[in-house]
């Protein structure tokens, strides 16, 4: 196969990677997974080493012999593991809302907050490290021997890294040097060469939710990019910056357009927590009958930034069963992506979901039916992998604009709201904004 690319997504669960072809044809598929760990109420991580640095490596090769020109890591942040000598794993690696990186609440500057946090933690953990290296790192030097990121996941580590580089006075402050983070080089641009496949070079690497938002064909304004991923991810399109209080706005990849949302805890990793205490096999729910979730096991992200929230259930009554419960977790995934939707002055006309949560039929469906919007589904749903993949592309040079990724979009299903939950969906919400806060 000619001009093969490959892209791997460091999931929260696993770890997914897609051989492409010129066009965006999946030619292979795979995926390893791997647990994720929660071992007080506030803390989440992974087992760094086999997540980051093994998970990888046996995701490229699951993929079997597709001689690829290219590889790229994506990876959900902020996250970041301390390595020893041989750039192993030697601490937990420490993931989005752990409480180690807990301090800095407003929406500006939560994210970079939190990897400082991290680091200061790391340091503290084993000041003997060899360096400090969030997942791409870890995850290309498996793949290569170098522990380089391209400046679009440095970007994340901001203040840390500056637009040029490593601040040293600011790493000074965490107890860190600029020689144990990771090396830096241009997004788009070779690295380094990927052991035991010849000719193939290395992309420094992206982040999960840009890698799905280039694939995923959401560019016009009304479009709402929603990820159905462990983390829910809200993105408005915008013809133009908006201002929208205690949520991010970013540039989209289409010239002239932004983007306006954020992630919220109410994606897969709540769902699958209702999953696991409500009865296998349940039937289907009823529109009158379904209580109403309040999402927050592990606090919430955009708008409050506030770890210290916690979930309930409301309204609940002996008439409830698995299904009704189930549905209304569902329903909490679809309202919060609602009033993201809803905060933003672009009015929606469709959503465009993508992730792996696309393949489950309540959760799509429920979110047509909270946002009363048509979902267009993804037809490849690993789109991080996919993302990366065309990111590859052009470190071997096989092009030369990211825009031109939305040529890669493949349409799936359309799901539409159903008119005979609009009326109960509707008392709901409203029920929610009033409980959620």
């Amino acid at each position: 196969m000619a001009d093969v690319t490959v892209g791997i997504d460091i999931g929260t669960s696993s770890v997914k990677a897609i051989a492409a072809d010129d066009d965006g044809n999946v030619v292979a598929r795979a995926r390893v997974p791997h647990a994720f760990h929660v071992p007080t109420p506030l803390r989440f991580e992974h087992d760094a080493a086999q997540a980051w640095h093994a998970g990888p490596q046996a995701a490229l090769e699951a993929l079997g012999d597709v001689a690829p020109r290219a590889v790229s890591v994506a990876a959900m942040v902020p996250s970041l593991t301390a390595v020893d000598a041989g750039g192993i794993p030697c601490t937990p690696g420490l993931l989005y809302g752990d409480e180690r990186g807990h301090g800095a609440r407003d929406t500006a500057i939560a994210e970079a907050g939190e990897l400082m946090q991290f680091l200061r933690w790391q340091v503290g953990a084993r000041p003997d490290a060899r360096g400090y290296w969030m997942a791409q790192a870890v995850a290309n030097h498996a793949l290569t021997g170098r522990a380089v990121v391209s400046t679009t996941v440095a970007a994340t580590a901001h203040p840390l890294f500056d637009w040029v580089g490593w601040d040293a006075g600011l790493l000074a402050e965490c107890g860190a040097r600029p020689d144990q983070m990771p090396e830096i080089g241009v997004s788009g641009q070779a690295l380094a060469e990927v052991r035991g496949h010849p000719g193939c070079v290395l992309e420094g690497g992206t982040i999960d939710a840009m890698g799905e938002q280039i694939v995923a064909g959401c560019d016009d304004p009304g479009d709402v990019l929603v990820i159905l991923g462990t983390t829910l991810i809200v993105w408005a399109v915008h013809d133009g910056p908006a201002e929208v209080p205690h949520h991010y706005t970013i540039p989209h990849t289409a010239p002239g357009r932004f983007l306006v949302g954020g992630p919220s805890n109410a994606g897969g990793l709540f769902l699958d927590w209702v999953d696991r205490m409500t009865a296998p096999g349940a039937g289907p729910a009823t529109p009158g009958r379904v209580p109403v979730w309040v999402p927050y096991p592990r606090g919430e992200r955009v708008p409050f930034q506030d770890h210290d929230r916690r979930a309930r259930l409301v309204d609940l009554d002996l008439t409830h069963d698995a299904a009704a419960i189930r549905r209304a977790a569902f329903e909490a995934s679809g309202f919060v992506a609602r009033r993201m939707i809803d905060a933003t002055p672009q009015p929606a006309r469709r959503i465009v979901a993508t992730g792996g949560g696309t393949r489950v039929d309540g959760w799509v469906q429920a979110l047509a039916d909270c946002t009363g919007l048509p979902v267009h589904t993804c037809a490849v749903p690993e789109g991080g992998a996919l993302g990366a993949a065309f990111l590859a592309r052009m470190a071997a040079g096989l092009e030369t604009n990211m825009a031109d990724a939305r040529r890669w979009a493949r349409a799936g299903r359309v799901v539409d709201p159903d008119p005979a939950w609009a009326a109960a969906v509707a008392d709901r919400y409203a029920r929610f904004c009033d409980v959620a806060g």
